[in-house]
C-alpha cells in the first residue's frame, strides 16, 4: 500500500466516524429548520405565498406576512409579554433558590435526603407537574366544600377563596410558582457541584482573615462560582423562551396566560404559515443566548 494511499485513509477515516451522528442532524435538525423557515413565508394552506392570505385595505408585509402575525397580533403581543414576564420573574427567582437550597442543603447532616426532596419534582413530567398543580390551585365556585390544597387552607383560616388560574392579577405569577417549584432542584444540583468544587483552603483562609460566613459567601464564593451561575442562567433563559406544558395543562392560554409556544401549538392545525412563523420568532431569539454560550466557552478555554 503506498503513502498516498495511507494518507487518503486518514483524512477519511474520522468522517465515516461522524456520518451517523452527520445524518441524525440534517434529519431530525438541519432539515425541520429550513423547512420551517420555508413554510413561515406561505399561507395555512402551505401551496402559496404568505402575501396570498392579505386583507385589502389592511396591513400586510408581502411574503413576511406571518411575521406581522406574530409580533403585531394582539394575542400574540399578549403572548411576547408573557414570555418577558417569565424571563424577568422566574429565572432570577429559580437560580436564586435553587443556590440557596444548594448552600443550606450543604449545612445539614441529612444533605442527600434533603437534595434527593429538592430535586424529585424533575421527575416528574411537566404535565404531571401541572395537573397536580391544578388540584392545588383549584376553586369550587357552585358552593360546595373547597377542594383545592390552597383554597381549602384559605377557607379554613376564614378568608375567601381566590381564583388563582382565572383572575388575571396573580394567574401568570401562580404558574411561575410552579415552574420555580420544578426547575430550582435542577439550579441546585448544578451549583451545588460548583460549591463543592471550590478550593477548601480559599474558604478556609478567608475565615483565618476573620471574614464572616456571610462575608465568604458574598465576597469569596460567589465570584468563584459565577462562570457556572451564567451556564445555568442561560439554560434556564432556553427553558423559558420555550415554556409550553405548565400554561398548556393549566390554562391552556386563557386568562391572559398566553405564552409564545402555546401559541403556536394552537395554530399548526388552523394556520401552518403563522405557526411556523412563530417557531423561527423563537429560534431567533435563543440564537443570542447560544452565541453568548459559545463566546464564553471559547474565552474559558483560552484563559486556561
Amino acid at each position: 500500500m503506498t503513502v498516498p494511499t495511507i494518507m487518503r485513509q486518514g483524512r477519511w477515516t474520522p468522517w465515516f466516524y461522524l456520518l451517523p451522528a452527520l445524518v441524525i442532524m440534517f434529519v431530525f435538525i438541519v432539515y425541520p429548520t429550513f423547512n420551517t423557515v420555508y413554510l413561515s413565508f406561505l399561507d395555512k394552506t402551505s401551496t402559496r405565498p404568505a402575501s396570498a392570505a392579505c386583507v385589502p385595505d389592511e396591513p400586510c408585509w408581502g411574503i413576511f406576512e406571518n411575521y406581522r402575525y406574530a409580533l403585531t397580533n394582539p394575542e400574540m403581543v399578549i403572548a411576547l409579554r408573557n414570555n418577558a414576564l417569565w424571563l424577568l420573574l422566574m429565572v432570577p427567582g429559580t437560580v436564586i433558590v435553587g443556590l440557596l437550597f444548594a448552600v443550606l442543603a450543604d449545612k445539614v447532616p441529612y444533605e442527600s435526603v434533603a437534595k434527593s426532596i429538592i430535586f424529585m419534582p424533575m421527575a416528574i413530567s411537566f404535565i404531571g407537574a401541572g395537573i397536580i398543580w391544578r388540584f392545588v390551585y383549584y376553586i369550587e365556585t357552585g358552593g360546595g366544600e373547597q377542594i383545592g390544597l390552597l383554597n381549602a387552607i384559605l377557607v379554613a383560616l376564614g378568608r375567601e377563596p381566590v381564583a388563582f388560574l382565572s383572575n388575571p392579577a396573580i394567574n401568570n405569577f401562580a404558574l411561575m410558582v410552579v415552574g420555580v417549584w420544578l426547575w430550582a432542584g435542577f439550579c441546585m444540583t448544578i451549583l451545588s457541584a460548583a460549591l463543592k468544587g471550590l478550593p477548601a483552603e480559599v474558604l478556609e483562609a478567608a475565615r483565618v482573615d476573620g471574614a464572616s460566613e456571610w462575608q465568604v459567601f458574598w465576597k469569596v464564593m460567589l465570584p468563584m462560582i459565577m462562570p457556572t451561575i451564567v451556564v445555568v442562567t442561560t439554560t434556564m433563559v432556553i427553558n423559558i423562551l420555550k415554556i409550553f406544558d405548565i400554561v398548556f395543562v393549566m390554562t391552556g392560554g386563557n386568562y391572559g396566560t398566553e405564552v409564545i409556544a402555546n401559541r403556536m401549538f394552537k395554530l399548526i392545525v388552523t394556520d401552518t404559515g403563522r405557526s411556523m412563523a412563530i417557531a423561527v420568532l423563537l429560534i431567533v431569539l435563543t440564537i443570542p443566548i447560544m452565541v453568548f454560550n459559545v463566546r464564553r466557552f471559547r474565552r474559558e478555554e483560552a484563559a486556561r
